[in-house]
């Protein structure tokens, strides 16, 4: 067996478990914390929560929500100003993967120097992150407990993987309530993103028996949950076994890395500002089935965990089993069904692909790829 580690924050997961959030900032040593949340966020009514909860504690707090759904780098820069400005020892983030993503990057350069575009790749942080607690409002990016930020270059129009150990929260804060203030087309597109960061870990040439556990449990919950969680926002069930997928395949990627389809995505997000969850999406079928010849007998597990019957087939015919269940799936959550109708043009995959092939979630797809490759699945998606 290669060596590997496995790591993942303090977690806290329940029902009103946001109660905690100014006693996890106060035992981190925290005196003035920095939110960084979106309006959307604030609207639903959580970070008055919050606030009430460090006004328990006797914490100093400034709230930042200047970003947008993909966060950019300027986004980033401006944040680190007003965080330094402000005087704040302790980041809390507070929202979808695109708040606790731009969180963790102000953190990163909170105490380190620089642009974060130099932090692009894998283990470039020099110096220790301040206190760090993230609360998710989605299920979701799983950032709350994963070694990777993702920001948008704007110069490039490339979403940057930041990869590094240092990343990781001190303490992740999941209240599968928060779930219940996001409108079904957002509860969708996470979701998808969660099937995917699940299946992409689990076939990732980095899977260990301590990741596929929960890949698997997480395919088993989203395959049962996801279509009730979308159908109804006040299915409390429904939400909390979300929340748990996503916690359970966070865990998995932050420690067993992706693969292509989000190496892929990574670009078309970064380039189009496009909801990263649908891109997954509609890139998911495609990249599975040209990665089927790596893992088919993973092929027939996944198949199995998405509700499938698998008894008596082949690994062929069980791998067209997987790709029927992530078909469905999109289709009854109204996802779209190809790249055009996100606005991708056939002129721009050529330089799109020449991009995914240096993501650094490349690099534990299980099957080798080219550029000619990438482009080939891009169109195939078209």
């Amino acid at each position: 067996m290669q060596i590997s580690k496995f790591m993942t924050p303090e977690i806290i997961f329940g029902n009103q478990s946001l109660r905690q959030v100014g006693e996890s900032l106060r035992r981190l040593g925290a005196t003035r914390v920095f939110i960084v949340s979106d309006p959307g966020v604030e609207n639903a009514g959580w970070i008055e929560r919050i606030i009430h909860y460090l006004g328990q504690q006797n914490l100093d707090y400034f709230l930042w929500t200047q970003i947008t759904a993909n966060p950019k780098d300027h986004e980033v820069h401006a944040g680190v100003a007003e965080y330094r400005a402000r005087e704040c020892n302790a980041i809390l983030g507070v929202g979808g993967g695109s708040a606790v993503d731009a969180a963790k990057a102000i953190a990163l350069l909170g105490t380190n120097d620089g642009s974060i575009v130099q932090y692009e790749g894998v283990d470039k942080i020099e110096h220790p992150l301040p206190p760090m607690v993230m609360v998710p409002t989605t299920a979701g990016s799983g950032s709350e407990v994963s070694q990777f930020s993702i920001i948008v270059d704007s110069e490039r129009k490339v979403k940057m993987a930041i990869i590094s150990k240092s990343l990781i929260p001190d303490i992740a804060i999941i209240d599968p309530q928060t779930l219940m203030t996001k409108d079904k087309q957002l509860t969708a597109n996470t979701g998808m993103d969660v099937l995917t960061h699940a299946i992409e870990s689990y076939i990732s040439l980095a899977a260990t028996p301590l990741t596929e556990v929960h890949s698997l449990q997480a395919m088993r919950l989203i395959a049962n949950h996801l279509r009730p969680s979308v159908a109804s926002c006040y299915n409390a069930e429904a939400k909390q076994a979300m929340a748990m997928a996503s916690l359970q395949a966070g865990i998995a990627f932050s420690n067993a890395i992706l693969g292509a389809v989000h190496a892929m995505s990574h670009q078309l997000g970064g380039f189009l500002d496009a909801p990263h969850g649908e891109v997954n999406a509609i890139l998911l079928p495609y990249v599975l089935e040209y990665n089927y010849i790596a893992a088919p007998e993973k092929y027939r597990q996944i198949a199995e965990c998405l509700g499938e019957s698998t008894a008596g087939l082949s690994s062929h015919d069980a791998s067209r089993l997987t790709l029927k269940a992530v078909k469905d799936l999109a289709r009854d959550l109204d996802i779209p069904e190809s790249l055009s109708a996100i606005g991708l043009q056939p002129e721009q995959i050529p330089l799109l692909s020449e991009h995914a092939i240096l993501d650094v979630c490349m690099t534990t797809n299980p099957r080798d790829m080219s550029a000619n490759d990438v482009a080939a699945l891009f169109q195939q998606a078209l």
